[in-house]
């Protein structure tokens, strides 16, 4: 755990997250850019998981969906994962003995891994049902269950601030 340790404390003690901590502006500033992103990337997916659900869209095929509005999601996911990163650094050791960070980590992972087998595995023949109103019963559990894993891990989120151990 040692070697963990060190690499927390250098991250903390670094220029950049000395900065971030030290200057009043600056934290909420990155703060105000994840929450933004994070938006961008919620509200797109659910554009995607509602035409899996069959609940909007359906007049665009499932691939003409997520073709639009994934480079979206991408691109503002990477920014979150980057102001997401510096406001970690400013606290490092504090977000890491937060089990609200935590959890929202573990669901982002379990979100990941439910757009991978979806895409893998679900979509494999998504030219035969991709046009459908109502997609096949994969496809909707794929995406009420994404649904449910965004919304947790936006609620996991705002409890990180309310739950922080102040300095």
């Amino acid at each position: 755990m040692q070697p963990l340790a060190d690499l927390i404390s250098s991250l903390e003690s670094g220029g950049v997250a000395e900065s971030i901590r030290e200057n009043d502006l600056l934290f909420p500033l990155i703060e105000a850019v994840h929450v933004l992103a994070i938006c961008l990337v919620v509200g797109s997916i659910l554009v995607v998981d509602l035409r899996l659900l069959g609940f909007a869209s359906i007049r665009w095929s499932v691939g003409s969906v997520t073709r639009t509005i994934l480079p979206l999601t991408w691109f503002a996911f990477a920014v979150a994962v980057l102001s997401g990163a510096l406001m970690f650094i400013s606290n490092a050791a504090k977000y890491l003995g937060n089990g609200f960070f935590i959890a929202k980590m573990v669901l982002i992972g379990i979100a990941g891994l439910n757009m991978l087998l979806f895409h893998f595995i679900g979509a494999r023949d998504l030219a035969k049902w991709e046009d459908a109103a109502r997609p096949p019963l994969a496809a909707r559990l794929a995406g009420g269950l994404s649904l449910l894993l965004w919304v947790a891990v936006v609620a996991c989120g705002r409890w990180i601030g309310f739950t922080m151990q102040p300095g």
